[in-house]
């Protein structure tokens, strides 16, 4: 499975920004899809998840309430809606895709992962 995120940035704070993430090689509903980054001196985390059939999402704390992910199966692509952005949510923002079940969200737990794309949110 190859995965392609897309759609970072430099916005400002509060505004708004949607990654998109295209996959190809593989059954796309068969993978639960996850959104992770990595901010400048941090470790990669977690920031939301979608089951196969998008029937179930998963949010961190940081971002419940603005962000939110949804997925075309068509169209074999996630999306991560980011709104009200904070400065604190500058990272390179990674889509990953795991097929077991059930779903760690961490880095070891994932079966593919995309390039990066940055997301610089000035304040």
């Amino acid at each position: 499975v190859q995965l392609q995120a897309s759609g970072g940035g430099l916005v400002q704070a509060g505004d708004s920004l949607r990654l998109s993430c295209a996959a190809s090689g593989g059954i796309f509903s068969n993978y639960a899809m996850g959104w992770f980054r990595q901010a400048p001196g941090k470790e990669r985390e977690f920031v939301v998840g979608i089951s196969g059939n998008g029937g179930r999402t998963y949010y961190s704390n940081s971002v419940k309430g603005r962000f939110t992910i949804s997925r075309d199966n068509a169209k074999n692509t996630v999306y991560l809606q980011m709104n009200r952005l904070k400065s604190e949510d500058t990272a390179v923002y990674y889509c990953a895709a795991v097929n077991r079940y059930p779903y760690t969200w961490n880095g070891d737990g994932m079966d593919y992962w995309g390039k990066g794309t940055q997301v610089t949110v000035s304040s």
